[in-house]
């Protein structure tokens, strides 16, 4: 089968869409104590799990920071949209089932996979269809650290 005709900027358009196919991303990313830092005091979240290190060396089960999950999530769902959705997406509509199995720890560095589980065509916009994709991020040792079904509002191949 032919690679079908992308977005000028990278993105498939809903009718390219395969339930079914699976894509595994191109980009891994080793996560560090900055990223964790950082995203921490964006996001306001003072728990001392991901900032605290002497914290989790004498009061946690894992003796060093674990990343914030909210940073898992949005990297495992960025790592996917180079190569899936760049100027094809509308909106996110949600996600569901998301699952963290496994801890990410700094230093750590993770890839992501998307399967096409479902889509249909928009009941309110003839030009967009709802996609629905599970994402899935491992870690260096293929460990699932996280995982979640989402539904994406995706743009139809413009009419000529």
């Amino acid at each position: 089968m032919s690679e079908p005709q992308r977005h000028p900027r990278g993105g498939l358009f809903f009718e390219d869409f395969e339930v079914g196919r699976t894509y595994e991303h191109r980009y891994y990313r080793t996560v560090t104590q900055m990223d964790n830092m950082l995203f921490s005091n964006m996001t306001l979240n003072p728990q001392p799990l991901h900032i605290d290190r002497h914290f989790c060396a004498t009061e946690t089960e894992w003796g060093q920071p674990l990343m914030n999950s909210l940073f898992t999530l949005g990297l495992m769902i960025g790592m996917s949209v180079s190569d899936i959705s760049t100027g094809t997406t509308i909106a996110n509509l949600g996600m569901q089932e998301t699952r963290f199995p496994h801890p990410v720890f700094e230093n750590d560095t993770l890839h992501a996979t998307t399967e096409i589980i479902g889509k249909r065509e928009s009941k309110s916009r003839p030009n967009a269809g709802i996609v629905e994709l599970h994402h899935r991020c491992f870690n260096q040792d293929g460990k699932l650290v996280a995982e979640c079904k989402r539904q994406a509002f995706i743009k139809k191949r413009p009419v000529a």
